[in-house]
């Protein structure tokens, strides 16, 4: 058994790291608030979207835009990986990667090459370790991310599959469900899905300046973009999560830790107090 000065040194530093990963729960409670707020408005934003281009394309059934264009032939795919930049997060990025690997796994298996664009360290750093290429990447994005951060990612999917580079764009992020539950998704980016029919056919008149088709390809544009942008809020929202739980883990387990150590103190204590007396005791007797 540890003497009882090396155990009240354990006590001691496991109670300084219940103190961190206990700011650390408090911290990332409020970012997730704040990050909630942000996914909850992104969510409204991408529905507007998709309903203004669902008006378009209804209007303009004869143009075809190249990013709804389906290529006969899936030679090389891209995914756009979104994960974190820092760890202590539970789970939320091994769940990710290994879907990723299924993903790889499923373009091997359709004889397709895999590339990553990676937005977070983690992603672009596993991909690198198993050797797939990754053609682009975005670190240290902040907590309340902005459009521009991620913008040369989108510019680079979107030019390199214009140029036929790619023939498909896909984005794995992990959606926030609830405080508890982050779940890994991946959807497709490009081509687009059609869109579905507005449910209200007539009920919108637009004025288009210059033209339809030009205002069709921008929107189609800052529609892909505002797709990346909601995915990385969804991705910062579970991290937050993500990382509030696994603290709160970790302090509860500290706290149950030191009350282990606590017994296991006071019985040392105890077992050195009764040999202190056993030893006067003993000495008391050899001395008469």
């Amino acid at each position: 058994m540890a003497s009882a000065k090396e155990i009240r040194g354990q006590i001691k530093a496991i109670r300084n790291t219940a103190k961190i990963t206990n700011a650390m729960q408090m911290v990332a409670a409020s970012k997730m608030r704040k990050a909630q707020e942000s996914v909850l408005a992104a969510r409204a934003y991408a529905e507007g979207v998709a309903q203004v281009i669902a008006n378009l394309m209804q209007a303009h059934p004869e143009y075809r835009h190249p990013f709804f264009t389906h290529r006969e032939e899936i030679r090389r795919v891209a995914l756009i990986l979104i994960t974190t930049d820092k760890g202590l997060c539970g789970g939320l990025n091994t769940n990710a990667l290994r879907l990723a690997l299924q993903m790889l796994k499923a373009q091997k298996v359709r004889k397709a090459e895999l590339d990553t664009i990676s937005v977070g360290r983690r992603g672009g750093a596993f991909m690198r370790r198993i050797n797939v290429d990754v053609i682009g990447c975005v670190e240290n994005v902040p907590d309340s991310p902005e459009l521009a951060d991620i913008l040369g990612a989108a510019e680079l999917a979107i030019q390199r599959y214009l140029k036929g580079e790619l023939d498909e764009v896909h984005m794995l992020y992990s959606e926030f469900v609830n405080t508890m539950t982050q779940t890994p998704r991946i959807i497709r980016m490009l081509p687009l899905p059609m869109p579905e029919e507005p449910s209200h056919p007539g009920y919108w008149d637009y004025i288009y300046e210059p033209e339809a088709q030009t205002v069709l390809d921008g929107l189609l544009r800052r529609s892909f973009e505002a797709l990346l942008y909601h995915g990385v809020l969804e991705n910062k929202a579970c991290e937050q999560s993500a990382r509030m739980v696994a603290m709160k883990s970790a302090t509860d387990n500290a706290d149950s830790i030191v009350r282990d150590l606590q017994i296991t103190y006071n019985k040392a204590r105890q077992a050195a107090i009764t040999q202190e007396l056993a030893e006067i005791v003993a000495g008391g007797a050899a001395a008469q």
